[in-house]
């Protein structure tokens, strides 16, 4: 009698934050809040909750509308391109911007999607002085074929900054983007990312659940 195993499933690394009240915001943003509009009882069959928060919370996709006035919002923008085969690149050390040197040693045949790990830890606090991209790092990307970008840190651009020159870039390039991801202990190399935003009518971005799957 022939036997055969069956494989394990492929791994998966959760590379989301808890969204909770206490989650990381940019100063003056709506923190996440929970209230309870109905509690199972005698009288009521279930629990209810109602949500209040930015869409920027935790991990999340930016919309084009985010930095641009008549540009799309989160329900209009196509879903394929936060789905399918990326690579993590590890540019830890990386301080203030992730730049073009800090890519190059995995830029071989990139996908179409690129996330980058420069934190050791990601930030469970907010930090003002949090790791951006340079935006002539975004264009050398986009030049590869890469059509989405991610980073462990709440923005592509500075705090600082008021002219967001690495959305802008976003624009220009036509480029999707995720931020806010916790890529803490997944290995450089190429996995299967799953982080679908939600279809939010008029949001300026989306939470998304972003995961990582083992490749076959």
């Amino acid at each position: 009698m022939s036997s055969s195993t069956a494989s394990p499933p492929p791994r998966l690394w959760d590379i989301s934050p808890t969204v909770a009240p206490n989650a990381p915001i940019f100063p003056g943003d709506a923190p996440y809040r929970l209230d309870w509009t109905a509690r199972l009882s005698h009288d009521c069959p279930v629990n209810l909750s109602a949500i209040t928060m930015s869409p920027h919370v935790g991990a999340h996709a930016d919309a084009p509308l985010h930095y641009a006035n008549g540009a799309p919002d989160i329900a209009d923008v196509p879903l394929d391109t936060y789905l399918g085969r990326c690579r993590v690149i590890h540019a830890l050390g990386a301080a203030p911007l992730i730049t073009v040197e800090h890519l190059q040693h995995a830029g071989a045949d990139l996908p179409t999607r690129v996330l980058v790990r420069c934190c050791e830890r990601a930030d469970t606090v907010w930090n003002d002085h949090f790791t951006a991209f340079a935006p002539e790092a975004i264009a050398w990307l986009a030049a590869r074929g890469v059509r989405l970008i991610g980073i462990d840190t709440p923005s592509v651009d500075p705090a600082s900054s008021k002219s967001l020159d690495s959305h802008q870039q976003l624009l220009r390039l036509d480029l999707r983007v995720l931020e806010n991801l916790v890529l803490d202990d997944v290995p450089p190399g190429d996995y299967e990312l799953i982080a679908l935003p939600l279809k939010l009518q008029g949001a300026c971005a989306s939470p998304v659940r972003a995961i990582l799957r083992e490749l076959p």
